[in-house]
């Protein structure tokens, strides 16, 4: 017998199921381990999920995609959970706070805003949320936790937003070349040694090397290209390139480490032939 539509309307939604499952595994008599986390001891996963969540995308798998999407929206939902059970806010509360700024945000879609191309839509998005903040300055807001080239790429990317940037890449171009002369000239002075007695000049090939990397994003920026993405994929192509050259030695009956600088260097030149369009 078919079930009713009451009954089907009845069953939770996988998302209420996914909540309700979560909160019988911190519950008295639940999982001892999910009942010992906090806050706190879940940040290592959340961050860790986030980025297989990249490492999905980026490798164009959807069944995975989908799995760690899942696993990350459980810590998100564990977050929930533990606040609720401090009385701080619970799923419901997360729920209706992104819909109200989604919508607060894009009165493009939902109000008289006639912002339409992204560049406005953008500028637009960044004004109301100064009205909406009380920090004292205007990237207050941007997360001191980021990895170092998205929160560079994220500070370039917000201050463009009201007019601070470069006019034409090659523009940045040439401030990558200025930084560059700069790192060389301090490399070149190495024998400098301050009261303390620290090299002062690693401090300031430090700052120097800084400065050209902060450039280098920037010109990634505007060619619109994603400099975490762009490093990833440069180190991952380093990686398999590396391993193809272990590979080749060990065909040889030699192992790394027992290899000189000129043999490795002939090997891996010819491996970035072979491997130049993969």
């Amino acid at each position: 017998m078919a079930e009713s539509s009451e009954s089907l309307n009845a069953q939770p939604s996988p998302f209420n199921k996914l909540c309700e499952i979560v909160a019988t595994l911190r519950a008295p008599g639940g999982c001892p381990w999910d009942r010992e986390q906090t806050h706190e001891s879940l940040l290592p996963a959340l961050i860790e999920e986030a980025y297989e969540v990249a490492e999905a995308v980026r490798a164009n798998d959807s069944a995975n995609f989908r799995e760690e999407l899942g696993d990350l929206l459980l810590l998100v939902v564990m977050h929930a959970e533990i606040a609720r059970k401090a009385g701080r806010f619970d799923i419901e509360n997360v729920l209706e706070s992104v819909t109200e700024k989604l919508i607060r945000r894009h009165p493009h879609v939902f109000g008289t805003s006639d912002a339409r191309d992204s560049g406005a839509v953008l500028k637009q998005w960044e004004s109301i949320k100064r009205a909406e903040k009380t920090g004292k300055h205007y990237l207050d807001d941007l997360p001191a936790a980021l990895p170092a080239l998205m929160r560079a790429q994220k500070a370039q990317s917000k201050v463009a937003r009201v007019n601070f940037d470069w006019s034409e890449a090659r523009d940045v171009i040439a401030k990558i070349e200025e930084e560059l002369d700069e790192l060389k000239e301090a490399t070149g002075d190495s024998h400098r040694v301050d009261d303390s007695g620290v090299e002062s000049s690693r401090r300031e090939i430090e700052e120097e090397m800084g400065d050209l990397l902060f450039a280098v994003v920037n010109l990634a920026r505007k060619c619109k290209v994603d400099a975490e993405n762009a490093l990833q994929t440069a180190t991952d192509k380093f990686v398999t390139r590396f391993n193809r050259l272990e590979e080749e030695l060990r065909s040889r009956g030699k192992r790394l480490g027992d290899v000189d600088l000129v043999e490795l260097d002939a090997t891996w030149n010819q491996i970035k032939k072979m491997t130049k369009f993969e």
